[in-house]
């Protein structure tokens, strides 16, 4: 996503879906760039999204207008990695258990290659990491593919929902946050309204 490969927010409540777990999944696996805060400075949801959805969204955009990308990569350094471990540890192992490498991560890793996803070799962090699981999500629910919805909504109820709002409040609170306050109180509500939805 760093290289323009950004979401393009259609019209589609799926691909709006796809493209919101894409855009989240982008800024915590990696700081954005200039080009992605800009895209966020200018891009304007579709009407259908919901009032709520739209607030968070106008957030995020105001956050990224006042951010600048040197400071937001500091900014994630010492959310996420800090020296030896960040403010936050962004992992389902660890908000469910405590630790990492635990039960969550051997039944994500049955899960994913269930699903046909292979773990990238370039990528050292364990693969329940909130912005990956985010990324398959969007993978998961993209209207082309096809996904059997039923698939979907047990994966994330078995891998996100049950700790992901916790995530995204800590992440809100944190003392390092700035304009990851905002990337938090978006992820909040769209994982609390995908919570819903997938109820259904």
């Amino acid at each position: 996503m760093n290289d323009l490969t950004v979401p393009v927010m259609e019209n589609s409540f799926e691909r709006f879906r796809s493209d919101a777990y894409a855009l989240l999944g982008s800024l915590l696996v990696s700081p954005p760039n200039e080009a992605l805060l800009n895209w966020l400075q200018n891009i304007e949801l579709d009407e259908s999204c919901d009032s709520v959805m739209r607030e968070a969204w106008s957030v995020l955009q105001l956050a990224a207008r006042r951010a600048d990308p040197d400071m937001v990569a500091d900014e994630y350094q010492n959310l996420f990695i800090g020296l030896g471990r960040g403010e936050l540890v962004p992992f389902a192992s660890w908000y469910l258990t405590g630790h990492m490498m635990e039960q969550p991560l051997v039944v994500l890793r049955h899960d994913l290659q269930g699903l046909g996803f292979e773990r990238d070799p370039n990528v050292n962090e364990p693969e329940d990491h909130i912005g990956a699981l985010c990324q398959v999500m969007g993978m998961l629910v993209d209207p082309q593919d096809g996904i059997d919805p039923a698939r979907i909504k047990t994966f994330f109820n078995q891998h996100i929902q049950g700790w992901s709002q916790r995530f995204f409040q800590d992440l809100q609170n944190a003392s390092s946050a700035h304009f990851y306050s905002a990337v938090g109180r978006f992820g909040e509500l769209f994982t609390g309204q995908e919570t819903l939805l997938l109820e259904e």
